[in-house]
């Protein structure tokens, strides 16, 4: 089963697992293992703002206890009519993980699971759950996952879900819990970070009614329901979370634990995300110390690099320095000179030297990282090196080479387009390689690459995000450059509504929606809308924001001339916004009011 990987526990702690047993159900309670490992591998933390766990997962695969491959078993003809033995399923079951084990294929595994599902299935009593068939789909779901072929997986575990009872006991609720949390593994791999969500959170309340609230296994779920939503950026209620999981494990654990460590890890990057550098360095330094007393160097040297990044942040640039070469030592004496972890300093260091004003030392470790990630050593995933390219992109970006920038990006998408649950870290490329595009009047291919973004984070449940409602906006930018006005204006209405909802009316990229949209209505015709957006901007600007900012007196003279051009004077009283744009408006919006003269309106990005 997949997992997430960014902020995990370190390797010495045992991993959060559900298990499958072979003959029985164990003896376990909910939580006490999950069917795969969650992978302990611990990435760099917290790269370019706004920073995000690693989008590297582990590909799921049904079985990963096996350490050595076994002889393949003997191929058994089975007819279907003997699907009535109950004796059938489990051995059935058993070829299917002595196949995968040996490394035959899992197709054949995928035709014994089935079978074996089928078995159980005839031979349940009326009735009565049958966990042997629980189980065998949860293989059958593993294994179409293996094969990429998510979608089938989803129904598959759906099914399985619905068959434990989980009022009958532990090992009911195990198999909820078990179902819950394999489904949402599947829904991340598609990208459909909400979807996914919303299983682990059904899991975590499943293991909760069955452990109660403190125990250590519900404490390990919480965290990884935490890094899901830091994956989707909502960091709310990832600290909620994380701040759960700190509870439990000081309860259960001792000082200074591993456990606590890699909460704290992740506490750091929640922080960091929200602003709060102070509790952001704060939490990593506990880590640190934490790891330094377990003899966790290569952990030590992770951490001292988000500890870098925090200062950095904060502008005290000596320290950074003083954190990225400790990092950077312990990496090369340990991983070696060419490995992806000294690269990623590398990338950090060049964004430190730029901010400083020191550009050919900046440019010089952009070039060494590139020269590491241009011949990888062996066990580089694409996802390490696409993360890396990005990052380096966004600091030729600010050597003014969007040139560079965009071949970088371009590299970075090609790496993730055929791996499974890198969907949003496609459109975000996508994205920036859109603002580029725009930035270097590359009007049609910045529209289709925004609207490849639009589509991919619609698709992935984050169309109610802040960072889609800017990437809406970009896109009725380069919708308006190509006089595509009617389209823009949908999107700077779209934009709006995201915006408002997610960052307030007050906030700098809503009132540059309201700026946009106000322009697009002036230029198909509706006039009337347009000067109550701008009369409504204007008085927020007034009452709370202030005059001082320079956008007022443009946007003060933008609407004297659009008033002057209707023969009215300033409405001190402007409506709510939310009357101002009602979709069963009768304005003017027919079509030959587009040919009507464009206004002096700029529009902002």
């Amino acid at each position: 089963m997949p997992g997430l990987v960014s902020i995990k526990t370190p390797p010495e702690t045992p991993a959060l697992r559900i298990s499958v047993s072979d003959e029985n159900h164990g003896q376990n309670g909910p939580g006490s293992g999950r069917s795969e490992q969650v992978n302990p591998k611990t990435n760099s933390p917290a790269p370019r703002r706004p920073p995000s766990p690693s989008t590297s997962r582990a590909k799921p695969s049904p079985d990963r206890s096996s350490g050595k491959k076994k002889s393949p078993p003997e191929k058994v003809e089975i007819d279907e009519s003997s699907l009535d033995n109950p004796d059938l399923g489990p051995f059935l079951l058993k070829l299917a993980r002595d196949t995968i084990a040996s490394g035959e294929g899992p197709n054949k595994a995928l035709d014994y699971a089935l079978r074996a599902a089928k078995s159980f299935e005839r031979c349940a009593v009326d009735g009565e759950p049958s966990l042997d068939l629980a189980m065998s789909l949860h293989v059958v779901a593993a294994i179409y996952c293996s094969l990429v072929r998510f979608d089938d997986a989803i129904p598959v575990l759906e099914t399985a879900i619905k068959v434990p009872e989980v009022s009958r006991g532990a090992h009911h609720a195990l198999a909820a819990f078990s179902g819950y949390m394999q489904l949402g593994d599947t829904y991340s791999m598609l990208g459909q970070l909400d979807r996914s969500i919303e299983s682990y959170k059904e899991g975590l309340k499943t293991q909760m009614e069955a452990l109660g609230d403190t125990d250590p296994r519900v404490a390990e779920t919480c965290r990884y329901l935490a890094e899901a939503h830091v994956q989707a950026m909502q960091f709310d209620e990832a600290e909620s979370l994380c701040k759960k999981t700190l509870e439990i494990h000081r309860v259960h654990s001792p000082p200074a634990s591993l456990e606590e460590a890699a909460d704290r890890r992740l506490m750091g990057l929640i922080c960091e995300a929200k602003g709060d550098y102070e509790s952001a360095l704060e939490h990593l330094v506990l880590a640190n110390m934490a790891m330094i007393a377990n003899g966790q160097e290569t952990e030590v040297a992770a951490i001292d690099v988000g500890i870098g990044n925090i200062y950095l942040s904060l502008s005290r640039f000596d320290e950074a320095v003083f954190s990225y070469q400790k990092a950077l030592t312990v990496f090369k004496s340990s991983k070696g000179d060419n490995h992806p972890s000294v690269a990623s300093v590398y990338v950090r260091l060049a964004d430190l030297y730029y901010k400083t004003g020191k550009l050919r030392e900046s440019r010089s470790y952009c070039e060494n990282a590139l020269r590491i990630y241009a011949k990888p050593v062996p066990g580089t995933t694409p996802e390490d090196i696409a993360s890396g390219l990005m990052e380096i992109s966004a600091i030729y970006e600010l050597f003014n080479e969007p040139e560079e920038a965009l071949k970088l990006l371009l590299k970075a998408m090609k790496l993730l387009e055929d791996k499974p649950g890198q969907q949003s870290t496609i459109a975000g490329i996508e994205a920036r390689m859109g603002v580029m595009f725009y930035m270097v009047g590359r009007y049609e291919e910045a529209r289709s690459s925004l609207e490849n973004a639009v589509v991919k984070l619609r698709a992935s449940g984050e169309r109610k995000s802040a960072f889609f409602g800017v990437v809406l906006n970009q896109m009725g930018l380069s919708s308006v450059q190509l006089f595509k006005i009617d389209e823009a204006a949908e999107l700077f209405e779209e934009a709006r509504e995201i915006l408002e909802q997610e960052c307030g009316h007050c906030h700098q990229d809503t009132l540059g929606v309201y700026s946009n949209l106000a322009a697009t209505y002036d230029a198909i015709g509706r006039v009337d809308d347009a000067i109550e957006i701008l009369e409504y901007v204007l008085k927020l600007r007034e009452e709370k924001l202030g005059t001082a900012n320079p956008d007022f007196n443009d946007e003060k003279k933008r609407l004297a001339e659009l008033l002057k051009e209707a023969g009215r004077s300033r409405n001190k009283n402007p409506k709510s916004l939310e009357n101002l744009i009602d979709p069963t408006s009768k304005r003017t919006t027919k079509k030959e009011t587009s040919s009507k003269k464009w206004s002096a309106f700029g529009f902002r990005s």
